[in-house]
Formats: C-alpha cells, sequence, structure tokens
C-alpha cells in the first residue's frame, strides 16, 4: 500500500537535530513496501510519526506493514493506542485477532463493518477455522459473481471440509475451470477425491499437482528447499494415498523422509509424525513419542501443540493428534500421563465424541469395563445425536469383558445398522452367549420382516433367512426351519435351501421330504449305484491282522523292487571352494570326531602312588605284619566283600552321572531352540 506524497509537511523541530525532510521519508516509505522489506518500512513509519504524530497515512500503513511482518501483537496495541484518531481501525483489528486465534470475538468485530467482497472473504475464513463449514461455503458462492483472485481454491476447501466432495466437480464445470490450472487448485480437487474412495485418480493429480508446482516455483525463482517446504503438503498428502491403497512400505518410507529431511512446513510435518505413528501403531512406542514431543510447545512441561500448529492445523487434526498421543502412553502404561491428558483434552474439544471414547480406552487399560461401560452408556443417553460410535465402542467393551447381554443391548440402539446381515449376526451370537434363545430369533423374525419391505437392488433377504432356518433348526425348530427352507426354494430357487428343506422336512414329514427330494439334481458319479441293494449288504467285511500284514509286506517289497530297477542318476560330487581332486592333499584324521579318551592315542595320566603310602610310627606297622599272619583268611574274606561292595558302589554312582549328562544337554538344546 503506497503512501501518498506530502506536500505540506507539520515538522516538530528538536533543537539538537533537525528533521529529516518528510518527504523523504515517505519516499524511503513506498520503497520499502515495494520490496516487501515491512519490518523496515514499520521502523521509518515511527519516524514520519515522530515528525507528524498523528498523520493517518502513516499509522495506516505501520499497521500494514506489521501485519505483513507478522507483528500481529503489535499491529493490535498499535491500533488499541490510536483510538483518538479518526480512522476505522475494524477490519484490522477482526483480522489481527483472527491471526490470534481469537475466533469469536474476530466474528463479533465484523458485525459493525460494512459488508463488502473483504469483509465476507475474512468472514469466510474466520468461519471455516470455526468449523462452520456450510456458513463458509454459502459466502463463498455468494462471491463467485465478483472477481477475487483464487476464489475457487478455497470453495473447493470448503466444499471438502463439510463433507460436500461430491459437489466439488459441478463447481468447477460452473466456473469453467481446471482443476490443473494451479497446483493448489489440483491438490484441493484431489483432497474431494480421497473423500469419494477414488484414490488412485487422487493419486494421479497429486502427481500433476507436483509438476506444475515444480514447474511454476521455479519460474519464480525460489531456492530448491523453499520449493520442498512449499510442496511439502502434496507430498504428505501423497503418502496418505499409498497407505489408503495398501502401500504401507512405501508410505512409511515417505513419511519418514520428510521427518527426517526437516523441509515442511509445520502443519504438514505434524501431519506426517501423526500418520506415521497411525501406520506402526504399538510397534515402537518410544519412538513415536519421541517424535510426538517435536510437535508440543517447548516451555510446556504436560504434552500442548505449538502455539503456530494450534493456529494452522484444523480441529480434527489437532484431535488426531492428541488422540494418538494418548494410545501411546497407554501402550507404554503411562496411565498417569494418559488420565491427565485426556482431562486436558476433553476441555479442549468438548463437543466431540473422542475425548469419552479416550477415557473409557483408559478404564479398559486399568480392567475397569464396568466403568466404561457406564460412562459411554451415560454418554450416549445425554447426546443421542452422537451416540452411534458410541454405542459401537460400548459393545465391543462389553463383549470382551464377557458382558453379552449389555454388548446387544447397545447395538439394539443404533437403528441405522439394526437390519444388516452383520449386525443381526453378531445380535443373534450375543444373545445365544446370554442364553436368551427367544430373543435371538426375535432379532432374525425382525430383519426377515424389514428386508421382505426393502425395496433396495441389494437385498440381503436370501442371507438372512437361510441363516434364521439354519439357526432354529439347530434349536429344534424343525417346522419353522422347514418353513423358511421351503419359502426360500419358492421364491428364489435356492439349491442350498433345498438341501436343507429335505434334510429338514424327512424328520416331520418323509413323503413331503421324498417330493422335494426329486427336484435334486443327481451326483454324475452315483449313476451306476443301486442304492436299495446297497442298503440290503452287511457293510464292509473285517480283514485279519495277518493278512493285513502279509498284504502290506507284499506292497511294501513290490515298491522295494520298483525302487531299485529305477537307475538313478550320477551326480558329480560337489567339493569344497579351493579344493583339488587331483592333489588332495594327506587324508583327514579319520577319528577326528571321536572323544579323546576313545581315541587309539589316547593314554591316560598316571596315578601318584605317594598317596597310597602309610602314614604313622614304625609299631604300627610291625604289628600289622604280625596281625596279617595269625588272621589270614578272615581278612582276605572279608577284604573281598568290601571290594565287591565297594566296586559295585562305584558303578551304580558312575552310571548315575553318565546318566545326567543327556539331560542337561537337551535342556541346552531347548534353550538354544
Amino acid at each position: 500500500m503506497a503512501p501518498k506524497p506530502k506536500d505540506k509537511p507539520k515538522p516538530s523541530h528538536s533543537p539538537s537535530q533537525p528533521p529529516p525532510p518528510i518527504e523523504d521519508l515517505f519516499a524511503s516509505l513506498s520503497k520499502h513496501i515495494q520490496r516487501s522489506e515491512f519490518e523496515q518500512a514499520a521502523k521509518v513509519t515511527d519516524q514520519v510519526l515522530r515528525v507528524a504524530p498523528g498523520d493517518e497515512d502513516a499509522i495506516r500503513c505501520k499497521v500494514v506493514a506489521l501485519i505483513k511482518a507478522d507483528r500481529i501483537d503489535d499491529a493490535l496495541s498499535t491500533i488499541q493506542s490510536t483510538k483518538k484518531v479518526p480512522i476505522d481501525f475494524t477490519f484490522f483489528k477482526a483480522y489481527c485477532l483472527y491471526r490470534q486465534n481469537k475466533l469469536d470475538e474476530a466474528l463479533e468485530s465484523l458485525k459493525t463493518q460494512e459488508t463488502n467482497s473483504a469483509t465476507m472473504l475474512l468472514e469466510s475464513q474466520i468461519l471455516y477455522r470455526l468449523g462452520k463449514m456450510d456458513a463458509c461455503v454459502d459466502i463463498y458462492q455468494k462471491l463467485q459473481k465478483s472477481k477475487i483472485d483464487s476464489l475457487e481454491i478455497n470453495s473447493v476447501a470448503g466444499l471438502v471440509s463439510s463433507g460436500r466432495a461430491s459437489e466439488v466437480q459441478g463447481m468447477l464445470d460452473a466456473l469453467r475451470v481446471k482443476a490443473t490450472s494451479n497446483f493448489e487448485l489440483a491438490y484441493n480437487t484431489a483432497c474431494s477425491l480421497i473423500e469419494r474412495n477414488k484414490y488412485t485418480d487422487a493419486e494421479q493429480l497429486l502427481l500433476s499437482a507436483r509438476r506444475i508446482g515444480q514447474e511454476t516455483l521455479m519460474e519464480d525463482n525460489l531456492p530448491d528447499d523453499d520449493i520442498e517446504i512449499e510442496l511439502a503438503p502434496i507430498a504428505v498428502q501423497l503418502a496418505y494415498v499409498q497407505q489408503l491403497l495398501g502401500h504401507t512400505q512405501e508410505a512409511s518410507e515417505a513419511y519418514t523422509d520428510i521427518i527426517n529431511r526437516d523441509l515442511a512446513d509445520e502443519p504438514s510435518l505434524a501431519v506426517a509424525v501423526n500418520n506415521l505413528i497411525a501406520l506402526k501403531g504399538p510397534k515402537d512406542v518410544s519412538d513415536g513419542l519421541r517424535k510426538l514431543d517435536r510437535l508440543k510447545e517447548k516451555d510446556s512441561q504436560n504434552f500442548q501443540l505449538a502455539h503456530g500448529l494450534n493456529l494452522k492445523l484444523s480441529p480434527k487434526q489437532r484431535e488426531a493428534v492428541y488422540a494418538n498421543r494418548v494410545l501411546l502412553l497407554l501402550h507404554a502404561n503411562r496411565l498417569d500421563q494418559a488420565r491427565e491428558l485426556v482431562a486436558a483434552v476433553s476441555d479442549m474439544f468438548a463437543d466431540s465424541v473422542m475425548p469419552v471414547l479416550l477415557q473409557a480406552a483408559v478404564f479398559v487399560r486399568e480392567n475397569k469395563a464396568v466403568r466404561a461401560e457406564e460412562v459411554l452408556g451415560q454418554f450416549a443417553e445425554k447426546f443421542p445425536d452422537k451416540s452411534k460410535v458410541v454405542l459401537l465402542a460400548r459393545a465391543q467393551v462389553a463383549a470382551a469383558a464377557g458382558h453379552p447381554q449389555i454388548a446387544a443391548e447397545s447395538l439394539a440402539k443404533i437403528p441405522d445398522i439394526q437390519h444388516m446381515p452383520a449386525t443381526v449376526a453378531t445380535l443373534v451370537s450375543l444373545k445365544e452367549r446370554a442364553g436368551d434363545i427367544d430373543g435371538a430369533a426375535a432379532v432374525l423374525d425382525s430383519a426377515i420382516k424389514w428386508w421382505s419391505n426393502a425395496m433396495t437392488e441389494d437385498n440381503k433377504l436370501n442371507i438372512i433367512m437361510q441363516e434364521a432356518a439354519s439357526f432354529k433348526l439347530r434349536h429344534g425348530h424343525e417346522e419353522d426351519a422347514a418353513r423358511l427352507y421351503e419359502e426360500l426354494v419358492k421364491s428364489h430357487g435356492n439349491m442350498e435351501a433345498l438341501v436343507g428343506l429335505v434334510t429338514t422336512v424327512a424328520r416331520v414329514d418323509v413323503n413331503k421330504a421324498e417330493t422335494y427330494e426329486k427336484q435334486l439334481k443327481p451326483l454324475p458319479g452315483l449313476r451306476g449305484v443301486d442304492v436299495d441293494s446297497l442298503e440290503k449288504t452287511s457293510g464292509a467285511k473285517h480283514v485279519d491282522g495277518s493278512a493285513s500284514h502279509v498284504g502290506a509286506t507284499e506292497a511294501y517289497e513290490e515298491g522295494k523292487s520298483k525302487a531299485k530297477s529305477k537307475k538313478k542318476r550320477k551326480r558329480k560330487p560337489r567339493y569344497p571352494k579351493g579344493f583339488d581332486p587331483a592333489n588332495p592333499g594327506p587324508p583327514p584324521d579319520p577319528e577326528r570326531w571321536l572323544p579323546k579318551r576313545e581315541r587309539s592315542s589316547y593314554r591316560p595320566k598316571r596315578k601318584d602312588k605317594r598317596a597310597a603310602q602309610v602314614r604313622g610310627s614304625q609299631g604300627a606297622v610291625v604289628r600289622e605284619k604280625q596281625e596279617a599272619g595269625t588272621s589270614g583268611a578272615s581278612s582276605n574274606s572279608s577284604n573281598s566283600k568290601s571290594n565287591q561292595v565297594n566296586t559295585s558302589k562305584g558303578t551304580s554312582q558312575n552310571a548315575a552321572a553318565e546318566q545326567s549328562k543327556p539331560s542337561s544337554k537337551s535342556s541346552r538344546k531347548k534353550s538354544r531352540n
């Protein structure tokens, strides 16, 4: 915004130093603004205001320069300090409040402004950040007639965020704009294709957006790193599409590359970290927590997203980051931190379902399933319009905790899915586990009645009736089962139902069963079998064990002779690397694998004879020699007996020792395996 040249300056002279001419100051201010040097422009406006206090153009230029320099707090304080100046800064004040994320105050400030394209555009941005997407899109539709650059980019973003992605192509056709006219529009259109589950088309459009963006930004002479930062949202979205397509390895590598290179804007980096954690799950909890710590406010002890991320991420994105943080804390068994964070999330997202689901997850982790069921049930009763996800979670918790009746009651309160085959099967199974057979039968009857009246192309009546007949037959209601099978045969001509009908009616009415049995197609392999003669036979004959043994022996010998008759193909022997069969060298020792004591070269160690010498007085030796002559026979007999006892005892001990060795080896082998 270039200021007007001043013809009549109003200087306030300083006795010590003369002020610079105000014309020169405004010329310098205009030069800085044209060069986008907004910090220098703000300094020059201060010089102008010292020379001419209260100059309206200088004040207006200062406010705009501070906003352009992202000094929002200084711009707002400047606006508040110039209340005596007759300038309406309401629009700038609303914009500053919007940048500070004080959205309600910004919206209130805009109400006093005259409605024009600028105020409507700012109002749409405030509504977008507040999550009021329908009102935001309405404003964009009103602005389509006004010539605002890149309005279609914001319009597509609003439609996607409001859940109206199917309207994007129609709006582009009405505006006669191609999705590939610029890379921002291509990116937003690809997001609409993702919402419509057209992942392959979205991938192709994102690749086109990246190519167009590289060409456009290179023409602007941006450095390579700046180009990569500018296109980081496209890279993250491409990785997300790969994740949705099931290419988890490629997606994980892309997310990791974006995080490690750190060449992405703050929101894109946060989305990449969050998606990588969701992709890995509980595989590496500590690494996930460390990555999330990069997103938190540095001075905060507890986990809290940085101020810039709070402003730039949508409420849905911020909620996903906090939810994944809680889940990682639960997997890491940091229950105290998880409880504190859940309490903080409840205050941040009071209108969301996520806090109560996280609270229930904490209770389940603490083995308090009953408390989790109570919390989810109370929320469902208090907010019936948001109860679908909560009731599904309650049913899952109750079923896992062994409370089938509570799980069935929770599912029964969701009317949207009440008669779907999966829900019906789950309800029947839960009621069977709870012992409520009549209740399970009532669920099946209700589903049959609903699908009989449903006018849909994909009618599930055939499946439901067949399962109902099987259930009734299993619980002894043959007549009801036969009636259902008969109805299926008459209406759909189902062959499986015909088999079930014959099997069921045979228990009640044999003649009727024979009538329907004639409709069964004969099996081709049984045409030559006489069923009547087969029923009159005495069955299989008993074969003697000896005969069977002889037959088995003959078969074995025959197989052996056949094996011998086959010529074995001669194969060249495989030698170790570097071995020359012509010069094999000295042969290896044939006893190299034997224990040492079993080898022919083994020589046991000699015993020390000195250990057996008798120690004592000389008389004792003489006395022994004298006694030896008198009691020769008796001592010989006793010694022989004692030697026999000692020998047998030693053998048994050695045998026990030898038997204990293999058991210890086998235990080591088990431990290795």
